[in-house]
């Protein structure tokens, strides 16, 4: 039976996720207290169902503490668990909340003169709420949902639960730092020094996924230079983090649009590590104006 596990901060989007996952014929349970795991996956053991996809969140705050070594049990029993964690920068969270009229889960134990301060106390609530996930947050692949859409966040669900659990995934990220940086990136690269095509009217329009900006970056030898860089870094430290039991790498490369030479070298490297490791390839800023 395979397991995935969502979790990570109120308002990121866990919903989307977790509906998606049901589309794609998961049997979905949202908010079960972590001390019902165990029993759960039994049960569905008997059930012999093949895909269960489980919400864990800070709505069960002081049991979160038991997730860990649950996981840790339900792997060595040979089940394929999945460990997803839904993020976003707290100035989106306060706007989302802002927008739907929600209250954060947290938000319950306040005073009515703590609450006084919408705005204030909503953070202080979410920054609370980090804290409480940060282990959990350090074991599983993040996905950052601050600059996408609901449909980008569906496509990027599917693409990690594609992948085999048992080895080591890595996720090639291209972004415009324009639109700031991704919350989820393991490792970071700046490619603004590099030639860019969006000073060629005919290639302005385009992406790094089109042929003629794919031929203009190929002849340029900085770029070539960046890439094997890139490349001959992440080959000397790959062995080490799949030793060191790392589910999910994400490789985030930034240009000031991130539309043509990021996108680039995000579908470069993706081909070049595809022989070897699991890989996921992601566009976050490549369509939009």
């Amino acid at each position: 039976m395979e397991i995935v596990l969502i979790t990570g901060m109120s308002g990121s989007g866990k919903s989307v996720a977790l509906n998606a996952l049901e589309d794609a014929g998961y049997y979905c349970v949202d908010n079960l207290p972590p001390e019902l795991l165990t029993e759960f996956v039994g049960l569905q053991q008997q059930r012999q169902s093949q895909r269960v996809a489980i919400a864990m969140d800070v709505r069960s705050a002081d049991s979160l503490p038991l997730v860990p070594e649950l996981l840790k049990s339900l792997r060595k029993q040979g089940l394929a668990v999945k460990l997803l964690f839904f993020d976003a920068a707290t100035e989106t969270l306060v706007h989302r909340y802002s927008e739907t009229r929600r209250k954060h889960p947290l938000s319950q134990n306040l005073s009515r003169s703590e609450a006084s301060d919408t705005k204030h106390v909503l953070m202080e609530v979410i920054e609370l709420e980090r804290e409480l996930l940060t282990e959990l947050r350090e074991l599983a692949h993040v996905i950052d949902t601050s600059l996408i859409r609901p449909s980008q966040l569906q496509g990027y669900v599917k693409d990690v639960l594609s992948t085999p659990a048992a080895q080591l995934t890595l996720v090639f990220e291209s972004f415009a730092f324009k639109r700031g940086i991704p919350l989820d990136a393991d490792y970071l690269f700046d490619v603004r020094m590099l030639p860019n095509p969006h000073y060629e009217p005919s290639l302005r329009a385009l992406t790094g996924l089109d042929a003629p900006v794919i031929e203009f970056l190929r002849a340029q030898p900085e770029v070539q230079r960046l890439q094997d860089d890139i490349e001959r870094f992440l080959r000397h430290w790959l062995d080490a983090m799949a030793r060191d039991h790392r589910s999910y790498v994400t490789v985030a490369i930034g240009c000031t649009g991130g539309k043509h030479r990021s996108v680039y070298l995000v579908q470069r490297l993706g081909a070049l590590f595809a022989a070897q490791w699991n890989t996921v390839t992601r566009h976050r800023d490549a369509h939009e104006a």
